[in-house]
């Protein structure tokens, strides 16, 4: 299966159960806007933690009818994302968003310990674009969480994105660890890290993908990159997730692909109990809608 438009995630998500997706922090505008459009999808159920006045003014300014949704008022964003947390702790809701709170803060609570949505592998971040210069989707690995990963952060990491690809019907993605070369230099761990993974990969430690790696970034989505390198791979020039050394790298593919590349984002963090929607105040509407679909699509 090959996925060209992130609206897929919409249809897939309208095909499955539809799922309550609680926002703690609710009162910010970008978020709600996203979230009605969502709603009138049919692709998921809200419910609303944060200051229920400003909640209820900004539904009403954007035309939001917000009068069978359920509201709990929380002025605090602290515990409102507690409590938000809790909900998905006692499963009443499937899906979490951030809404007007730090990151920081909403990751607290859902790393606590006692009252948290840990799973037990690292927590990461994977984002899908959909780039008028490449011929499907490709997906990012880890652009937002994941400051230096170590080789086995990166194999936790691999391992939640492609749990990611297998809920969207992808059985066998094929993987591209992207370095700044394609050569193993031992004066750059991450070359090393790529040959372990790929040697992992085929020695059945890793399942579920066709990993390949060092490559460097041409190498990963180009063929003719490869070819004029002497590249052969299964993933050269058809990668459908990248996995980058490190946060800076990450990031910056990121929004190198959005600002320069006229890309278009769904992004969510995985790894805990239920997929988390932590957008970008400066992503678009369509990115926020289309990433409470690829968490919906997911479950």
């Amino acid at each position: 299966m090959e996925i060209k438009s992130l609206s897929t995630f919409i249809e897939i998500a309208k095909q499955k159960i539809t799922r309550k997706l609680v926002v703690a922090a609710a009162a910010d505008e970008p978020v709600l806007i996203a979230v009605k459009n969502a709603y009138q999808e049919g692709i998921i159920i809200p419910i609303l933690v944060g200051e229920k006045t400003l909640i209820e003014k900004i539904a009403k300014k954007n035309e939001f009818d917000i009068s069978k949704i359920e509201i709990f008022n929380e002025p605090d964003a602290v515990k409102a994302s507690v409590k938000a947390v809790s909900f998905i702790k006692e499963g009443k809701a499937e899906i979490l968003m951030k809404g007007l709170v730090s990151t920081g803060v909403l990751l607290k609570a859902v790393l606590d310990k006692e009252n948290g949505l840990k799973k037990g592998a690292s927590l990461s971040h994977i984002a899908f674009f959909e780039s008028p210069y490449y011929h499907k989707l490709l997906a990012v690995t880890d652009a937002a969480m994941n400051v230096y990963p170590e080789f086995n952060d990166k194999v936790d990491i691999l391992k939640n994105a492609i749990e990611v690809f297998h809920k969207l019907g992808i059985e066998n993605p094929k993987v591209a660890i992207v370095c700044a070369v394609e050569t193993v230099n031992e004066k750059m761990p991450p070359t090393i890290h790529a040959a372990m993974l790929t040697m992992m990969n085929k020695r059945g430690q890793i399942t579920g993908c066709i990993v390949d790696g060092p490559l460097a970034l041409d190498n990963a989505i180009s063929k003719e990159a490869a070819h004029h390198k002497g590249i052969k791979s299964e993933v050269a020039g058809d990668a459908d997730l990248i996995l980058t050394p490190n946060i800076e790298s990450g990031n910056i593919l990121y929004k190198s692909l959005n600002f320069l590349g006229g890309a278009v984002t769904a992004a969510i963090i995985i790894g805990a109990k239920v997929p988390i929607v932590l957008t970008s105040r400066a992503d678009s509407d369509r990115s926020k809608l289309l990433s409470i679909a690829l968490a919906a699509a997911m479950e």
